[in-house]
């Protein structure tokens, strides 16, 4: 029984060696990119401060030239060619020379970063003073004292490519990108600034030794080594302890499970702790009285389990918005199949998704309930069993049915609020959208008019020509009025051959013009029937407008009074209903 408590240890420590192993690798190689970013940062930092420093140095003997220039008596003595005085002038500056046909006074170093100012005379150019910026070993150590260099890093100037002053070698042009190079046999992290101000085949490099980030890098390494070392003691000393109580408690499993083997039915194991082990021996003592007992409640979480998937497709059947439904299948079954990804496309659309979408294998269920189609969903993830499959497919059973019905509810609500011979709102729609538009008028203020409209002599089109063509006149008149309104306003089917506008935010006057637009549409149309023979009809209109006329019964009965004030004066015709209401005498032709 000793080596059972030796190999749990083994156990324990290639279980916790592996993620641990892992863990190091990982943290080992971000501890060496982050030493590597940390040394880029504050290369990009002290270059961009000496790249400034440097144009410091270049806007100095600018200013330097310029004075120069300036001074009095300057031009005189370069037009005259005084070699003395320009000399004494040139005495108080080791940055300045002055050219001039036939004439080169001070020094002129190999390689610097030139600004030259022109001196102008009264007739002609003079001559030029040029001030410089030697680019040498002088630069570089002004660069880094003034840059604020960290201790170890270092300054190279280079020349296409080539340090001139630094450790000697050659450098990448390439800018803003941070390399690893060899120069004076030493490797250095360096970085590249763009070409230099007045002399664009030299840059400036800033250089830290990779040494110094290897070693940061290593000294981090050893620290996670020792951290390592010392979980994987902890981890040992803990799997020998329980090794030692696991040992012990399955000795005394084994002696009472050899007495039952015996005939020692009576015989038990002791009990103590409330552990897992503690858990098997009281079931190991009720073992033969809990049998029966224990498949029933598998059965029982069977029967769980299928009532769970069942009241599932109950509350997506209980939804009605499609998007929602298919989001929320998606995430049970993502949930359901420990999926990393998945989703749902809808007539080449992606109607829904969830999580990562690069997994290794697929699960690809169609949403379909008979010959309607709700689109296809995919799960994607790192690996996929048969029983997630069923699983998949069996809750996608339920989501189908659930799609079907919030299809069916919304036929039957768009039956609710449309007219199914026209298309337009019915009346009930339209009263509930006139209800809204009347309080919302209350409130706010504005008009609101109403238009009821009834095509003239609609019996006799259905007396001569039939029923079906009397539906293609309504359809027609319904085509009229659709193309007439707003996007705002609401065309409804009142009852019968009635229909009604209902226009917001529109006066009496803009109501009747409207409506004259209808009238005169509808009134050039020629309709059709199947066997060919046209049909012309013509509508009157009924205008009237809140708060003109009030609102709710009295503004309907305004407009239906001027409606059949209309048929009454020879039809076709619009009639707004004038401001008292009692006196029909009052209409007048809009």
């Amino acid at each position: 029984m000793g080596s059972f408590k030796v190999k749990l240890v083994g156990y324990f420590v290639f279980l916790a060696l592996i993620p641990l192993l892992s863990a190091f690798w990982g943290f080992s190689s971000i501890a060496a990119r982050s030493e590597t970013r940390e040394a880029d940062a504050r290369l990009e930092s002290g270059l961009r401060a000496a790249f400034a420093v440097y144009g410091d140095e270049v806007d100095r003997i600018t200013n330097e030239a310029e004075r120069l220039a300036r001074r009095p008596g300057f031009a005189s003595a370069l037009a005259r060619h005084d070699r003395s005085k320009l000399q004494r002038l040139l005495d108080d500056s080791s940055s300045l020379r002055i050219e001039a046909p036939g004439l080169q006074l001070g020094p002129h170093p190999a390689l610097a970063a030139e600004r030259s100012v022109a001196v102008i005379g009264p007739k002609r150019e003079l001559g030029k003073v040029i001030g410089f910026v030697p680019l040498d070993v002088r630069l570089v150590r002004q660069l880094h004292e003034r840059a604020g260099f960290e201790k170890g890093d270092r300054i190279a100037l280079m020349e296409n490519g080539r340090v001139i002053a630094g450790p000697q070698g050659s450098v990448s042009t390439a800018t803003g990108r941070a390399t690893t190079v060899r120069l004076g046999g030493e490797r250095f992290r360096a970085l590249v600034s763009a070409p230099l101000e007045g002399a664009r085949s030299a840059r400036i490099a800033a250089l830290t030794p990779q040494a110094q980030i290897d070693s940061a890098s290593e000294q981090t390494k050893q620290r996670l080594v020792v951290a390592l070392l010392a979980l994987l003691i902890l981890v040992s000393l803990v799997a020998w302890l329980e090794g030692r109580s696991i040992v012990r408690a399955v000795a005394r499993l084994v002696r009472a499970a050899n007495a039952i083997a015996a005939g020692d039915l009576e015989r038990r194991v002791p009990v103590s702790g409330r552990d897992e082990l503690a858990t098997l021996a009281r079931s190991f003592n009720e073992m033969a009285a809990q049998l029966s007992a224990r498949l029933h409640e598998l059965e029982s979480e069977r029967e769980r389990l299928q009532d769970a998937i069942t009241l599932f497709g109950e509350a997506l059947a209980a939804t009605h918005d499609v998007d929602q439904l298919l989001r929320v299948v998606l995430d049970a079954e993502v949930e359901a199949t420990g999926a990393t990804g998945g989703l749902v496309l809808v007539d080449g659309r992606v109607a829904a998704r969830v999580g990562a979408h690069d997994g290794k294998e697929r699960i690809e269920v169609p949403l379909r309930a008979g010959d309607v189609s709700f689109g296809h969903l995919t799960l994607v993830g790192d690996g996929f069993d048969e029983e997630h499959t069923l699983t998949a497919v069996s809750l996608a059973g339920h989501a189908v049915v659930a799609l079907d019905n919030a299809r069916l509810h919304r036929i039957v609500e768009q039956q609710a609020l449309v007219d199914g011979l026209t298309g337009l709102a019915n009346r009930r729609h339209a009263q509930e959208v006139l209800d809204a538009e009347l309080m919302r008028a209350a409130r706010f203020g504005g008009p609101v008019a109403l238009v009821l409209c009834d095509l003239d002599d609609f019996k006799n089109v259905n007396d001569r020509f039939g029923h079906l063509a009397g539906d293609d006149v309504l359809r027609e008149l319904a085509s009229v009025l659709r193309d007439t309104v707003r996007a705002v306003d609401v065309a409804a089917r009142w009852g019968g051959e009635e229909f009604a506008l209902l226009l917001p935010a529109t006066d009496l006057a803009g109501a009747s013009q409207l409506a004259e637009r209808a009238r005169t549409a509808l009134e050039r149309r020629t309709i059709l029937t199947q066997d060919g023979e046209s049909i012309h009809v013509t509508a009157s209109f009924g205008v009237a407008a809140h708060p003109d006329h009030g609102s709710g019964d009295d503004l309907l009965a305004a407009a239906d009074a001027a409606l059949y004030e209309a048929k009454r004066r020879g039809k076709n015709r619009v009639l707004t209903a004038p401001a008292d209401r009692g006196v029909r005498e009052g209409f007048y032709r809009s």
